[in-house]
């Protein structure tokens, strides 16, 4: 009579405890299609946040623009630009109520400078980014994002 510590002492004979090249291929096709399915997904989602944070920035660039009117009763010029939210104008007329209205101008989420336009084309001014693609108009991610939105 064997007992169970004998058994398990001994090597198996027969099939090895390893995968076949046939469970490593279907478990390859699985990760695939998972992936296929679920990636697109993402990178959508990542534009979204893009184009969320562009509308952010604008509406928080509005605000101090609003606040450089009430201070000063006028909008920066366009020659001032935005700029004139950080540094004090040196050219054009000088505001005489000026004061720093926000730390640094932020980029818009594609790497370039947001636009200002003294006076607008949509608005008394506008505050936009070309989206994705830098061109003017465009649709989904490549939108203009502006604050007339």
């Amino acid at each position: 009579m064997t007992s169970l510590s004998d058994t398990s002492s001994k090597p198996r004979r027969g099939r090895s405890l390893g995968f076949t090249l046939i469970e490593l291929m279907v478990v390859l096709v699985i990760i695939g299609v998972l992936g296929a399915l679920i990636v697109p997904n993402l990178i959508d989602r990542a534009d979204d946040a893009r184009v969320t944070a562009a509308r952010t920035d604008v509406n928080n660039l509005m605000q101090a623009l609003k606040l450089y009117k009430l201070d000063n009763q006028r909008y920066p010029s366009a020659e001032q630009g935005l700029e004139a939210l950080v540094k004090r104008p040196s050219v054009g007329t000088v505001p005489p109520n000026w004061k720093p209205y926000v730390d640094k101008l932020p980029a818009d989420p594609w790497g370039r400078a947001y636009l200002y336009t003294n006076p607008g084309v949509k608005g008394e001014i506008d505050v936009f980014s070309l989206g994705a693609d830098g061109q003017p108009g465009g649709e989904g991610k490549n939108a203009d994002i502006g604050s007339w939105q």
